[in-house]
C-alpha cells in the first residue's frame, strides 16, 4: 500500500521551514532596525544570536551584577561629609538619563576633555570629598555602567565643534595612524575589513556605544579605554595610560564615529 503520509509530512515540514525563514527574516530586521544608523552599525549585529539574547535579558545579561554594585555605590555615602552621588543628584532614572550619551566633552576647567570615569571621579573629590576610584577598577566600572544604562536608547551624540574640535582632529589622526609591528591603524580593521573573521571573530565597525561592556572570553567588564589598550597591544604597539589625553581624543573620535547610534550599556560582546 502507498504511504499517502510521508509525502503530506515532507510538505507540511518544507511549509513550516519556509514560515520559520520568513519569521526569522522578520525578527532579524526588527531587531537590527535600532542598531543601525545610516550605515554606522552597533556591535551588536556582529554578535551571534546566542550573545544578543544574553544582552537582551536583562536575568541573564552577566553586566547586570556590576549595575547592581553601581546602584549601591550611587547611594552609599563617603567623605567626611557623609554625601553619596544621590545626595546631589537625586535618583539616577530621573537625573541622567542622557548624560553618558554627551561624552566625552570639553571641560574648561581641565583645559581638556574628560570622559564619563573622569567626571565621576571630580564629582566624588569636588562634592563629596571623597578619593578617586582607579581607573578600571570594579568600583568605577560600576559607576559608570549604572549611569550610562540610565541612557539606553538614546542616541550618542557627543560635540566635536568649538573647543573640542582640535581633540576630535587628534583622535581622527590617531585613528587614522598605522602603528605597531604589524603597522596597521583602527580603520585598516574597522572600516576596510568590516565583516571578515580575524582569529574567529567577526571584526565590527569598532562601535562604542555599548560601553562599558562584558567580554564574555575575558569573562569582565571593560571600559572604552581598557578596549584601545589591547587593540594597541594586539598590532603589537606600546598602549598608552588609560584616561591619557591620546586616548580620550580617540575616544571623542570614535564616539563620534557612532553618532546616532543607541546607548547598549551593559552590552555583551563576546
Amino acid at each position: 500500500m502507498r504511504d499517502v503520509t510521508r509525502p503530506l509530512a515532507i510538505k507540511l515540514l518544507f511549509g513550516l521551514a519556509a514560515l520559520a525563514a520568513i519569521a526569522g527574516s522578520v525578527a532579524v530586521g526588527q531587531t537590527q532596525a535600532p542598531y543601525e544608523v545610516e550605515g554606522r552599525k552597533s556591535g551588536y549585529l556582529f554578535m551571534t544570536p546566542a550573545t544578543r539574547s544574553l544582552q537582551d535579558d536583562e536575568f541573564q545579561n552577566p553586566g547586570m551584577f556590576i549595575v547592581e554594585r553601581g546602584r549601591d555605590l550611587w547611594n552609599r555615602a563617603e567623605g567626611p561629609d557623609g554625601k553619596s552621588c544621590a545626595s546631589c543628584h537625586g535618583d539616577a532614572e530621573a537625573s541622567m538619563p542622557g548624560v553618558a550619551a554627551r561624552y566625552p566633552v570639553f571641560d574648561p576647567a581641565a583645559n581638556g576633555l574628560v570622559n564619563l570615569e573622569m567626571r565621576i571621579n571630580a564629582e566624588r573629590a569636588a562634592h563629596m570629598k571623597a578619593p578617586p576610584l582607579k581607573y578600571e577598577s570594579e568600583d568605577l566600572l560600576a559607576l559608570t555602567t549604572y549611569i550610562s544604562m540610565q541612557s539606553r536608547g538614546q542616541p550618542v551624540n557627543v560635540a566635536i565643534d568649538g573647543p573640542a574640535q582640535p581633540f576630535f582632529e587628534q583622535g581622527k589622526t590617531f585613528y587614522e595612524t598605522r602603528r605597531g609591528q604589524l603597522d596597521l591603524s583602527c580603520g585598516q580593521c574597522h572600516e576596510d575589513r568590516v565583516g571578515m573573521k580575524l582569529r574567529g571573530d567577526v571584526i565590527s565597525q569598532g562601535q562604542l556605544n555599548g560601553f562599558p561592556i562584558h567580554r564574555l572570553s575575558w569573562r569582565a567588564m571593560l571600559s572604552r579605554h581598557r578596549i584601545f589598550a589591547w587593540c594597541n597591544t594586539s598590532v603589537r604597539s606600546e598602549p598608552y595610560e588609560l584616561g591619557s589625553p591620546e586616548y580620550l581624543a580617540l575616544e571623542l573620535y570614535v564616539a563620534w564615529r557612532g553618532r546616532g547610534l543607541p546607548i547598549e550599556a551593559p552590552a555583551v560582546r563576546r
